[in-house]
C-alpha cells in the first residue's frame, strides 16, 4: 500500500511534462494537503499560480504516518527538475519538514495554518502547547483500520463551525462529507530534524483557527525565523480555502526570493 501510494503521487507530478516546466521559467510549487481535507482544498490556490505562470502540484498525502507520507511526497519532489517551493497545510506542515530534508532543489518552504515541528515534537503536543483548539470534542468515535490502530473523522455536523468557518455553509458540508482520515499515530509521531532549519521558510494562518492555536502558530513561525508571516483576520484552519489570493501572494513571494546559498 505505501508502493502504491508512492506510485500516484509520482504519476500526479508526471502529469507536468518536462518541457512545460522548463518552460515557465519558474520553480514547482508542490502543495501537500493536511488532515480531514485532500488536494481539491487548494483549487483556488492553485487556479491563481496557474495563472501567474507556476507549474503546480497537488501531491496525495496518504495521512498514514509522518515519516511514511513524508516519503511520499518525497517521491514526488524527486521527480521533479525544477527548484520547488513545497508548501504544506496542518498536518500537511509535519510531512513537508521532514520531505525536504537533503533535497536540494526545494528553495522554500510555506507553512499554511501549518505544522513546524522541532526534533522530538508531535502535531497533538504542539497543538495542546497553547489555549484554544476545540478539535478533541468534534471528533467521531475512531474507526479501527485494518491490521491494527484507529482513523480519525471530524464529525459531519460539526465539521463546518470546526474547520472551515469562514467558508459558504454549502462548500463546508461538501468539505465534510468528503473529509479524508488521519492514522491516530500520525499524530503522535515524533519529528526528525526538520527542514525548516536550513532552507527558508514563510507562513499564513487566520486569527480565527480552532484547530491549531493562533499562538502555537505564532510561536512556529517565529522559532523558524520566518522571512514572512501573514495573519489572516477572520479566517478559520482552511484559510487556503477562504483567502486563496493571500495564501497564494505569500507562495509567489516565497517562490521569488533567493533561494538559500
Amino acid at each position: 500500500m505505501k508502493n502504491f501510494a508512492k506510485g500516484l503521487a509520482v504519476a500526479g507530478a508526471l502529469l507536468l511534462s518536462a518541457p512545460a516546466l522548463a518552460e515557465s521559467g519558474k520553480p514547482t510549487v508542490v502543495l501537500v494537503h493536511g488532515a480531514f481535507a485532500d488536494a481539491s482544498s487548494w483549487n483556488g490556490v492553485i487556479q491563481r499560480l496557474e495563472k501567474d505562470g507556476y507549474p503546480v502540484v497537488a501531491a496525495a498525502n496518504p495521512l498514514r504516518s509522518v515519516r511514511g507520507d513524508a516519503d511520499s511526497v518525497a517521491s514526488v519532489i524527486d521527480s521533479i527538475k525544477t527548484p520547488v517551493v513545497l508548501v504544506g497545510h496542518s498536518y500537511g506542515g509535519s510531512v513537508i519538514s521532514e520531505a525536504a530534508a537533503g533535497r536540494a532543489n526545494v528553495q522554500a518552504l510555506v507553512y499554511v495554518a501549518a505544522f513546524a515541528p522541532d526534533t522530538g515534537e508531535t502535531a497533538i503536543g504542539l497543538t495542546g502547547k497553547f489555549p484554544g483548539s476545540t478539535l478533541g470534542p468534534t471528533l467521531a468515535p475512531p474507526v479501527p483500520i485494518s491490521g491494527g490502530g484507529k482513523d480519525l473523522y471530524i464529525q459531519q455536523a460539526k465539521f463546518p463551525d470546526q474547520f472551515a468557518a469562514d467558508v459558504p455553509k454549502g462548500e463546508a458540508k461538501l468539505m465534510a462529507a468528503t473529509q479524508r482520515p488521519i492514522a491516530e499515530a500520525a499524530l503522535g509521531e515524533a519529528s526528525t530534524e526538520p527542514a525548516w532549519k536550513t532552507i527558508p521558510s514563510w507562513f499564513v494562518y487566520g486569527d480565527k483557527d480552532r484547530n491549531i492555536p493562533p499562538q502555537a502558530l505564532a510561536f512556529m513561525a517565529e522559532r523558524a525565523h520566518s522571512k514572512q508571516t501573514v495573519v489572516v483576520k477572520g479566517a478559520s484552519h482552511v484559510v487556503m480555502v477562504s483567502n486563496p489570493a493571500a495564501v497564494a501572494k505569500l507562495i509567489e513571494t516565497a517562490a521569488q526570493a533567493s533561494p538559500a546559498k
